[in-house]
């Protein structure tokens, strides 16, 4: 008979595992804090220039000088250099004064979807982490919001970074019943998506917060089809896109960032959203992770077509990221990718960036970063590649509204 050594207990491993998580989280209790304090809430506390507002609103400085002297529309803050600047909360404001006073600008200046114009879901999607799946759904996000579109997050993975990056910690800020799986629950305590909702430090941007309960879906589903049943919300790949239903007229956009898994979740993803993103980063190893995401998805779609379920997408796009322009082995696989898929590689690229890394450290995007944060040059840059991902997307959904970029 095989004994254990006396030094090692059958709850050892358990109990090391509960205690570090214990531990951890309390850590990053106390540095959620310390980032934001008095409340520990996040806030946005960047500022815009006249020549920010230039640049987002394409109206000639001349035009918000006059305003800002005549007091007209949101009055700007001096600021100690007695430059004016403007709160995120204002640039909202300045979209709606100067639509009502230049109604040829009025679509461009006041963007939301108008009758007629679909609601459009955007799925970022790769079974691979390190992809960039969340960092490019949450610019997105941002980028959507600041435009002056009416944008919902939905995080789907039990990690939940974006949430995360939303100033929630995940195990302390949200309770059971809290996520996206209390809209697609098998059972009695199933709640309306709209009850789960919460506004975000981000003006213009909802979130679906997530954490692990999530996981609590991909373990239900299996049982729920061993019992061939089927109530209001159908199968599992639909219950998600009824779900965003119930709430559409009130977005523009839905943002999906899903689990860097194929499993039940990513897959009502994939059927819920009108385009797709599949991030890829241009190394060997990624492209080949990626083709056996992309040869999983298709064998499931065949066997999810049996019950009707069919991925029909405006757009289906891959986006290089974290790149390196100068690195010779992703420069040789990214034109591999683009010779085999053409015009489905997105023009382009978001580039790797030491101002990313020091901005998912604070937890936050480039969009919320200040001056000073981050070197100058380098932020320009990092900004200039996400504004450009951001706005070819951005293209593509405009078409979708048959709407001229």
């Amino acid at each position: 008979m095989n004994e254990k050594p006396a030094h090692v207990t059958s709850g050892d491993t358990a109990e090391k595992i509960a205690d570090y998580t214990d531990k951890l989280s309390a850590e990053l209790q106390v540095m959620r804090h310390r980032i934001y304090p008095p409340e520990a809430h996040k806030a946005f506390t960047r500022t815009f220039s006249t020549l920010d507002l230039v640049k987002m609103l394409d109206v000639p400085e001349s035009t918000l000088r006059s305003m800002s002297i005549d007091g007209k529309g949101p009055q700007p803050h001096r600021a100690e250099n007695n430059r004016r600047i403007y709160s995120v909360e204002q640039l909202s404001e300045l979209r709606q004064y100067l639509a009502e006073h230049r109604p040829d600008d009025a679509l461009k200046l006041w963007p939301r979807r108008r009758e007629g114009e679909k609601l459009q879901v955007i799925a970022t999607a790769n079974f691979k982490g390190g992809s960039s799946k969340t960092t490019t759904s949450i610019h997105l996000a941002h980028y959507l919001a600041l435009q002056g579109y009416r944008v919902l997050c939905i995080d789907l993975d039990p990690q939940a970074s974006m949430t995360s990056i939303f100033g929630l910690q995940p195990e302390f800020d949200v309770a059971e019943n809290e996520t996206v799986y209390a809209a697609l629950r098998y059972d009695n305590e199933r709640r309306a998506l709209a009850d789960v909702i919460r506004e975000t430090y981000f003006p213009g941007i909802h979130l679906v917060p997530g954490n692990l309960e999530l996981m609590d879906f991909e373990f239900d589903t299996p049982a729920y089809l061993a019992r061939r049943e089927r109530d209001e919300l159908g199968l599992f790949f639909e219950r998600l896109r009824h779900a965003i239903h119930s709430v559409e007229e009130h977005y523009d956009f839905v943002v999906l960032d899903t689990p860097p898994s194929l499993g039940y979740a990513t897959l009502a993803a994939l059927y819920a959203a009108t385009g797709l993103v599949v991030t890829v980063h241009p190394a060997m190893l990624d492209v080949a992770s990626c083709n056996q995401f992309l040869i999983m998805i298709s064998d499931l779609a065949e066997t999810l077509a049996e019950f009707g379920a069919h991925f029909e997408h405006d757009f289906v796009k891959f986006l290089l990221t974290r790149v390196n322009p100068n690195d010779g082995p992703q420069k040789y696989m990214a034109s591999v990718m683009r010779r085999l898929f053409d015009n489905d590689v997105l023009v382009y690229e978001a580039v790797e960036s030491t101002a990313i890394a020091g901005a998912g450290v604070a937890k936050k995007t480039l969009y919320e970063l200040e001056s000073g944060e981050v070197g100058r040059e380098t932020l320009k840059r990092a900004l200039e590649s996400a504004d450009n991902v951001n706005g070819e997307v951005l293209a593509l959904l405009w078409q979708v509204w048959g709407r001229a970029s």
